[in-house]
């Protein structure tokens, strides 16, 4: 698996030198970084308790460049079925399977929403669950659907950040933790997917909705400043990773 392997092995020297807690491991990325999101979910399910893919593909829709830009082009879309048997085949593991929170913005030009529905689809089936969710919701005015495992709990929750281009949603300044600053491919988009996915996965606290009022006048790009939420949760998991780098010789003391 090239990349993927050296990744696997990078999480099990962590893991062997316990650094990182073996059933508390995540995966998350953007564009490319989802697209390797979804190969790590797939290749080592058994690795993973959670996954978060932002703008990223199904895996198993590409094996070469060309491939790769129809996928981002919305083009090729296979079944639900043939997509989930791509992840079956990919690893021998036969379950449990990784919790899976897939964001994607509705004006991305470069990775087409379509692709959002392809990944959900694919993780649907794989969990053995309907195409349609169990459960849909507007979460700071943005289409939120969730569908529920056989255990009753969130097995793949969805978001469709309306009028966002192919970046990060985050919410800079006050806020859902004071998570990150806007910037190339990190947009304002006053909602945070690194304080949602990190409570879906279970590692942190649910967050509060800012207003239940709905942005009539807002955009996207505009932020909240409704209230200042402690930034104890971020830091904390922001210190964990900078540790474990440290740890792996990766980053400085």
């Amino acid at each position: 698996m090239g990349e993927a392997a050296s990744i696997k092995a990078m999480i099990d020297q962590m893991v062997k030198a316990k650094i990182v807690d073996p059933k508390r491991i995540f995966v998350t990325g953007l564009s490319a970084g989802g697209a390797m999101a979804s190969v790590m979910l797939a290749a080592y399910p058994e690795t993973f308790a959670g996954g978060g893919i932002i703008a990223g593909v199904a895996y198993g829709c590409a094996s070469d460049m060309g491939q790769a830009f129809n996928c981002m082009g919305g083009r090729g879309e296979e079944a639900g079925d043939a997509l989930a048997a791509k992840v079956r085949r990919a690893s021998p593991h036969k379950g449990p399977w990784p919790r899976v929170s897939v964001w994607q913005g509705t004006a991305d030009s470069t990775v087409q929403p379509s692709n959002a529905d392809s990944i959900v689809l694919q993780w649907a089936h794989v969990h053995g669950l309907d195409a349609k969710p169990d459960a849909s919701d507007a979460v700071e005015g943005y289409p939120h659907h969730v569908w529920l495992g056989a255990d009753g709990k969130p097995a793949i929750e969805q978001y469709l950040i309306t009028g966002m281009a192919h970046g990060t949603p985050l919410m800079p300044g006050s806020g859902e933790g004071e998570s990150g600053e806007a910037g190339a491919h990190m947009l304002d988009a006053a909602i945070s997917s690194t304080d949602r996915i990190a409570a879906f996965w279970g590692i942190a606290p649910a967050v509060a909705e800012q207003s239940k009022t709905r942005r009539s006048n807002a955009t996207p790009s505009r932020p909240r400043s409704s209230r200042r939420a402690a930034p104890a949760v971020v830091s904390s998991v922001q210190k964990t990773i900078e540790d474990a780098l440290r740890a792996a010789g990766l980053m400085g003391r």
